[in-house]
């Protein structure tokens, strides 16, 4: 969200993103270093140099970006795709977590990150009154 609420047209210096969110500088470069491979953002070195997003953030879900830093959306990990449990067809609660899943991948599909910037502005406005 810091890369698209603070781009100027500049690639943004990953020690303001990190002071901005209060984060040190190392983590940050893990989470970039996921989403540069994932594709969402690309960096530029040197005097200038930077990060900055590769699509439109009205392209952008929510749930890109989840599922690139957290991997599976499984709020148990016995209904994880990759493993589910072999007693999910007799187990009273497995389609409970299923139907959670789903509903949070809906969401998150469904929020662009346009939409999260949005709401931010709209929220910081709101608060400065």
């Amino acid at each position: 969200m810091d890369l698209v609420v603070n781009y100027r047209g500049m690639p943004v210096l990953i020690k303001e993103i990190a002071r901005r969110q209060n984060i040190s500088d190392k983590y940050l470069e893990h989470i970039m270093l996921a989403l540069k491979k994932a594709g969402l953002v690309e960096s530029v070195s040197g005097s200038g140099g930077g990060y900055f997003i590769t699509r439109d953030p009205a392209t952008i879900t929510a749930f890109d970006i989840v599922k690139v830093l957290e991997g599976s959306l499984a709020p148990v990990p016995c209904i994880d795709s990759d493993n589910i449990c072999g007693r999910s067809a007799r187990c009273s609660v497995s389609n409970l977590w299923f139907r959670v899943r789903e509903a949070m991948v809906g969401i998150l599909n469904s929020t662009t990150l346009k939409e999260l910037a949005e709401n931010k502005n709209k929220r910081e406005i709101f608060y400065h009154i």
